[in-house]
């Protein structure tokens, strides 16, 4: 018998904890898109030669792409291949990491970032492979680390990044990204393996404009509608399009043959209801990242400010990136002995905990560094379950569009967390001098809503279907894919 040679024995696939390293890394090299230009806006209109109200766009934009690019690259992995799209953003990452790197003025630096922001469905697109590839017993607390690195990447980058910021020209914050998405890049196209579970098919084109326009019309409402105002006929206009587009698109997507959201699938009582609590605890989790920076950084002349530099905010945020990686295990845990139903559950307790402690915790550093890692706690806990709760109710070969919607609705949440604290803090206000600031009353109603979030999440996961472990999920994988 002759010998096998060598580079075939090594051949095959790569070790289950490989692919789930690999992927996490990359969900956290994107999620850090969300927070590498913090440190830099005030200083934005300077750098780029432009007015405030039009650099606002280079957060903006990254939003908005994101929002068109997430279900619509969900549905084409499930279509051509997860990697493969996986793949695609990476690259889209990388480049426009570089276009920002190499820019001076505004519309560049936009074009950037709208390219960064087409990456964002790296994290649901990896789910979808762990489901695909991963042996049943690791699914659950793989899923639940790849799920909360979207909170993890955005936490540990905002003390990086205003390392970077203040210590080096700022330029070097997005050729550091762009070197990290070639990492990223590099590691995915050797280590993870391509699923064979495709659907194939023909791409929902009209779908597709259809809810990009949908969801350009609505974010672009809530996050510019305090700049322009929220009765301004632009506002009103916009969100009536959203609406009446949105109307349409679910008429055409219940009509046609492929399209690009199954909604039969998603108006099932569990993924129904998961989305809504996504939605609702997107709200909840961003009132902490507007809040808890705010107060670090307003000047102790008021009282309640603690009068600190951008690097403290990053250092007190962080630990709550390591707090959600480490909760992402005993998500699992608790999913597979009582079900992703209760850890959901859970989560929202937590998470409302900690705002209620927040409300009377605000005047130390060391009081806003407990707040954030038991609300990261709760975080890590109910993104785990998500996965778990929409994976259990769809069909494998909606996987990575069921999870593209997952995430859109927590980035929808999140948009609408934005737009409302910042009603509330631009209410509630205080003068200092010559400037005007948030009062502490206005950051404890924002933190007591983050809390009425999160119990409302509480509230609509109580209505899912019973126990249903996540070690189940996989159940429905063809023999293939379990490896």
């Amino acid at each position: 018998m002759p010998a096998v040679p060598a580079h075939a024995r090594a051949s095959g696939p790569p070790p289950a904890n490989t692919v789930v390293v690999v992927l996490a890394l990359a969900g956290i090299v994107v999620s850090l898109m969300q927070t590498l230009v913090i440190p830099l806006i005030p200083q934005l209109p300077r750098l780029l030669s432009a007015p405030a109200a039009d650099t606002t766009w280079a957060i903006t934009a990254t939003l908005l792409a994101g929002a068109v690019a997430t279900p619509t690259v969900g549905r084409l992995g499930d279509m051509y291949g997860k990697r493969r799209m996986l793949l695609i953003s990476l690259v889209l990452l990388v480049t426009g990491s570089a276009v920002c790197a190499l820019a001076d003025t505004l519309t560049p630096m936009v074009v950037g970032r709208t390219l960064q922001g087409l990456a964002a469905g790296v994290i649901p697109l990896g789910i979808s492979i762990m489901r695909d590839e991963l042996p049943a017993e690791r699914l659950g607390s793989a899923t639940a680390l790849m799920s909360a690195s979207l909170g993890v990447g955005g936490a540990l980058g905002l003390p990086a990044a205003a390392f970077l910021a203040e210590r080096t020209d700022w330029h070097v914050l997005f050729w550091t990204a762009a070197a990290l998405g070639v990492v990223a890049t590099v590691l995915v196209l050797t280590l993870v393996p391509e699923s064979s579970v495709r659907t194939g098919g023909r791409f929902d084109l009209v779908g597709a404009a259809g809810l990009s326009i949908a969801l350009v019309c609505l974010l672009l409402a809530i996050s510019q509608g305090a700049g322009w105002g929220w009765t301004s006929a632009l506002t009103i206009g916009l969100f009536g399009a959203s609406v009446v587009v949105l109307a349409l698109w679910g008429w055409w997507e219940l009509r046609t043959g492929q399209p690009l959201v199954d909604l039969r699938t998603t108006a099932r009582r569990q993924v129904l209801l998961t989305n809504l609590a996504s939605a609702v605890f997107g709200f909840a989790m961003f009132a902490m990242s507007l809040v808890l920076p705010q107060l670090l950084q307003i000047p102790k002349a008021t009282g309640y400010g603690l009068g600190e530099s951008m690097l403290t905010v990053g250092l007190v945020m962080g630990p709550s990136g390591l707090v959600m990686m480490a909760m992402a295990p005993l998500s699992a845990r608790i999913s597979k002995a009582r079900g992703p139903k209760v850890t959901l559950m859970c989560g929202a307790l937590v998470v409302a905990a900690g705002y209620g402690l927040s409300i009377a915790l605000m005047s130390a550093i060391w009081h806003l560094v407990l707040v954030s890692a038991v609300i990261g706690a709760g975080i890590g806990l109910a993104y785990g379950a998500m996965p778990a709760l929409v994976m259990a109710a769809v069909p494998v070969s909606e996987t990575a569009a069921a999870n593209s919607l997952n995430t859109l609705m927590r980035a929808i949440g999140t948009s609408m967390s934005s737009a409302v604290s910042g009603v509330v803090l631009a209410q509630m206000t205080i003068t200092l001098g010559s400037a005007t600031l948030p009062s502490q009353n206005g950051f404890r109603l924002v933190m007591a809503i983050g809390a009425g979030a999160a119990l409302v999440a509480l509230a609509f996961a109580a209505f899912l279907p019973g126990r249903r472990p996540a070690s189940a999920t996989p159940a429905t994988r063809p023999a293939a894919a379990r490896v």
